[in-house]
């Protein structure tokens, strides 16, 4: 499995990722190999959220075993272009990407999860110190 990771500036949030994804002929992740992993929640999840379900949210992923945190910028909550935080996540196993994006995205006040579950790459061009690795999906 490999884990799709997007720039951290939050310039273009998840959802319009997600967007462009959908509209494209094929979706082609780009990565190293250090984003392959066995499981996702190896990394921080990004989640996008109505500021004022911030704290709400982080409560639910802390039930399920997660610790959230808003995302800073200069000390302040950064600020998606559409005016949302990003919370990331650390601490979860998701042994079910599928499952664990629909049932997320339902929370009220989840913009977008950053799992790509249901708009999965088709390709992924994996950089390896030997050489670029072929995957496809």
């Amino acid at each position: 499995m490999v884990k799709v990771t997007w720039s951290r500036a939050a310039a273009l949030p998840s959802q319009e990722k997600k967007i462009v994804a959908a509209q494209s002929k094929m979706f082609v992740c780009i990565a190293d190999e250090s984003k392959l992993v066995d499981h996702l929640g190896t990394f921080p999840l990004p989640v996008e959220v109505i500021p004022m379900a911030s704290a709400r949210i982080m409560a639910q992923f802390a039930k399920m075993g997660g610790q959230a945190q808003v995302r800073l910028k200069d000390g302040q909550p950064l600020v998606t272009d559409n005016g949302q935080h990003i919370l990331d996540v650390k601490g979860l196993t998701i042994s079910d990407p599928v499952a664990f994006e629909t049932e997320v995205s339902q929370w009220p006040g989840v913009v977008t999860v950053g799992v790509f579950a249901h708009q999965k790459a088709q390709v992924c061009l994996l950089g390896t110190s030997e050489g670029v690795k072929t995957l496809q999906f």
